[in-house]
Order: structure tokens, then sequence, then C-alpha cells
């Protein structure tokens, strides 16, 4: 019997609202994946996939909309991080899976909401990947003339759409991506164990500007302190808030955690405290040595904070030192980026909702090649032509309505499965996820119009993908179908129980 159109946009209804049970397989499945991951090197990864792109070269995209405010607007975009991070500690520790907030939405809000939020967490982490890139191919150059006065001809190290000094392909910011996808390829553990080095030579690198900023920190740089107002400080929040992306980068690595229930919590909120110190450390200090005005100077953005250094020194050697640190630490925010890309994709494609060769996991060294050879491509094409200035914004869309997310799931879970143990539990509940998504909200609307046209339009390619394919190809449609249960170990909800 043919089904009425009534029937048929119910069962349309039903497949966009269908939410993925949350499962003892689901909490301890990693599907082939290896779970060498403890606490420590997981904390490395937040911190890696943060510190470096917001200190490094950001402050020259985010201190001419704000002026010396820009302080405020770190602080603001810390707050709603930090706010976020808490709901994130929580769903990390109730749905410790790989997929991040797409998982959590799945789990929470439906099937068409978690394929939205993939497309933005996609957005996120390849043009956040790119971004970084591009940056580091500019502190290269920087450290190769300090060192042996020669750099990367202009042809080669900017994109044919730069809009200072095109050329025809960002080499470098290429071939950084190829190396990152190599290391990748190797394995999960000795990935983490790179991070981790290379995050302990940024920070000592970031602790020595620090120190030498502040020997020529001038009070008077502060004295035109919002000269833009309330609107530039919540443009410059918008900026930066996708520095932040290292929080959801942590719990992309579900699947790959030893005991992630107890460890993703404590790696989110460690990260959170590093990263927020180091950022007002050294925006302090850089706005105190150098007048805010410098900041927007085109010349100087390239590998800005070591021309800073070295216009404080009057020598090269400091501006050397963190150019070398630079190229160190966006190696490792390029790394954990792709890294989490690769690992949502993972998700997606274990999920049905992508094609199965997106799950596939290397027998051999128990990574997703094909995500990331994928991945590596395509990121691989956007940094080596797409201009630095066109993406800062994007990544902190995609960053926000993820941020947005998991605190709404934190509340929908808590409501029907607050049975799930969890290792750890937001604090302040419900005041604390409602104010992070209102501090989300609020950095969202500093955003520039033209950021929301073309968010608009992945989302609307994402969905139309969603509707003519994934849906009709989803796990949970197939079961649906085939008549097998999805929850079959699940315990009722508290409020359910007799």
């Amino acid at each position: 019997m043919r089904m009425t159109t009534t029937q048929q946009q119910q069962s349309l209804r039903a497949q966009l609202w269908r939410r993925k049970p949350v499962t003892r397989a689901t909490r301890e499945s990693s599907e082939g994946l290896e779970r060498s991951l403890g606490t420590f090197s997981l904390m490395m990864f937040g911190v890696g996939a943060t510190v470096g792109t917001g200190v490094f070269f950001v402050m020259h995209q985010a201190v001419p909309d704000a002026g010396p405010a820009v302080i405020v607007s770190f602080v603001l975009a810390g707050i709603a991080a930090g706010l976020s991070a808490l709901s994130y500690a929580e769903m990390a520790s109730a749905v410790p899976v790989s997929g991040s907030t797409y998982s959590y939405a799945y789990a929470t809000l439906g099937e068409v909401v978690a394929v939205g939020v993939a497309a933005c967490l996609l957005l996120e982490y390849g043009v956040s990947t790119a971004a970084v890139s591009v940056g580091w191919s500019g502190y290269l150059n920087q450290l190769l003339d300090n060192l042996f006065g020669v750099t990367v001809p202009a042809a080669l190290s900017s994109g044919p759409f730069d809009a200072v000094d095109p050329g025809l392909v960002n080499l470098p910011a290429v071939f950084l991506v190829a190396v990152c996808a190599l290391l990748l390829v190797r394995g999960a553990s000795e990935s983490a164990r790179v991070n981790t080095v290379m995050v302990v030579i940024k920070l000592a690198v970031l602790g020595l500007f620090v120190a030498i900023a502040f020997t020529a920190f001038d009070a008077d740089n502060f004295a035109d302190f919002a000269p833009h107002g309330v609107t530039g400080i919540t443009m410059a929040a918008g900026t930066i808030f996708f520095t932040f992306i290292g929080l959801d980068a942590v719990s992309t690595a579900g699947d790959e955690v030893r005991d992630p229930q107890r460890s993703m919590p404590r790696a989110i909120l460690g990260a959170l405290a590093i990263v927020t110190t180091i950022y007002l450390l050294v925006a302090v200090s850089a706005l105190g040595a150098q007048p805010w005005q410098d900041f927007g100077d085109a010349e100087q953005a390239e590998a800005g904070l070591a021309r800073l250094l070295q216009d404080v020194v009057g020598a090269s050697w400091p501006g050397t030192i963190l150019s070398a640190g630079a190229v160190i630490s966006i190696f490792s925010v390029t790394l954990v980026t792709l890294y989490g890309q690769t690992r949502i994709l993972f998700a997606i494609g274990r999920d049905g909702l992508l094609p199965r060769a997106f799950a596939k996991v290397s027998r051999r060294t128990r990574t997703p090649v094909n995500n990331t050879i994928i991945v590596a491509c395509v990121v691989g094409l956007l940094a080596g032509f797409v201009p630095l200035d066109d993406l800062w914004d994007l990544v902190s869309i995609g960053t926000l309505v993820a941020f947005i997310v998991v605190s709404v799931g934190v509340i929908v879970l808590r409501r029907t499965r607050p049975d799930l143990p969890r290792g750890f539990r937001v604090p302040g509940y419900p005041v604390t996820p409602v104010v992070a998504i209102a501090s989300c909200v609020y950095i969202l609307a500093g955003l520039h119009w033209n950021t929301y046209a073309w968010f608009a339009l992945w989302l609307s390619v994402a969905l139309t993908f969603y509707l003519v394919w994934g849906r009709r190809h989803s796990l949970l449609n197939r079961a649906a179908h085939a008549g097998l249960p999805l929850d079959d170990d699940a315990t009722p909800a508290k409020e359910d129980q007799p």
C-alpha cells in the first residue's frame, strides 16, 4: 500500500528529528581506533590547537577593531568559551565518543540538527587549519630571513587572491598541511607526543615574549582605550573566538582516550585555564609595548609579534626566537585541527551520513587514512590559494554555533537521560549553560553580515546533501526499516520509572 501524503510527511519528520541512543555500545566502542591518549596528552591537544593562532597573528586582525580594549574582547571571548567549556566537560563525560558536538547533537537534538552542527564543525576545522597554515608561512619567511637572509619568493609564499602581494600559490602553507597529514597517518599516539613537545616549546617562547615586551611597557598606549566603542569590542571578540577551537578539539578524540569519562573533562578545563592565562599576558604586554594603531599596518601583520620584539630590543635575535617558536607553535595548531576534522568525518561516516569509506580505519596504523588524505587535499587547496583575511569570521561562526549546541545539549540530556553516569556535572545548572548560550549569541551579533551569507550558503549545501542522500543511508534509518531495536541496554530515565 502506498503511503499517504500525511504519512510521508510524518515519516520525513521522524527521520529529521530521530536521535541516536546513548547506549553502552555508543559509550564504549572505538570502532578500530586505538585508545592510547591520557589526560595530559589530551590537555596538550587543547592547548596545542588554541595557543598559537590568537596570540601569534590574530592580534593584527582584532586590535584595529577594538584598540586597547581588545583585552576586554579576549576576556569576553574567554568567558563565553569558559562557560561553554563546562558544558563540553559534562557532555564529554556523558557521551565520551569521537565526533565532538556532532555526536552530542545527534544524541540530544536530532539527526537534522546533528548534520547542521557537522557542517559547522567541518567549516570550523577546515577553514581554521587553512588559516593558521597561511599565518605559518609568514613566520617561516621571517625566520628564514633572520637566520639566512633569504625568503621564499613572493610568487610561492602567497595565493593569487592576496590583497597585499598576490602570488601563484602559498607553497609553505601547502607543505605544512602535507607534513601534518603524514604524521597523523602514522598514528594518534605519535602525533600526541610530537604535539606535547611543541606545546612546551611554544609556552616557553611566549613566556620570553611577555618578559621582553613588558620591559617596553608604556601605559600611555592604553589612553584611547576603546576608540570604536562597544561595537568594536564585540567585533574583535567574534574574530578572536575561533582561537578557542582547541576546547572543541579535545572532544573529537573520545574514541582514542583511555578512561574518557574522567580524562576528557579534566583536559578541557585544564586547557582552558592555560590558554586564557597566556592570551591575557601576551595581549597586555604587546599593547603596552606598541601603540594600537601600529597593529593595523599591513606590512607588520605578517609575523607581527616577532617584528614587535625586534623593535623593542633593537636587535634581531628576539624576533628570531619568537619566529622559531611561532613556526613550531602553529605547526601544532595545524596538526591538532587537522586531526579533529578527520575524527569528526569518521564519526559521521560511522553513522552512515557519509559514505562508509569515511569510517574505515587502517589495520596497521589504527587511523582513518582515507579521511586524512581527503582533508589534507581540501585544506591544502584553501591554504594555497585563499587569502587569510577572508577566513577568520567563518571559523568563529562555526565555533559559536557548536558552543551553543553543546550547552543546549546539556540541558536536554539532563532532562531526557538523568540516569547517565557523568564524570563531571556543570556547576550552577541550569544558569551556567543558559548564560553560555546568551554570551555566544551576543558575540555572534557582532559578526559581519557577509559572514552569515557565506555560512548560510555552506549550511544549505550540507542540508541538501543530507536530504537527498544522508537520511536514506543513515544507520538509524536502516535499523528502523529492519525493525531492529536501537536502545536495548539503555536505562529508563528517572521520571519514566515507576
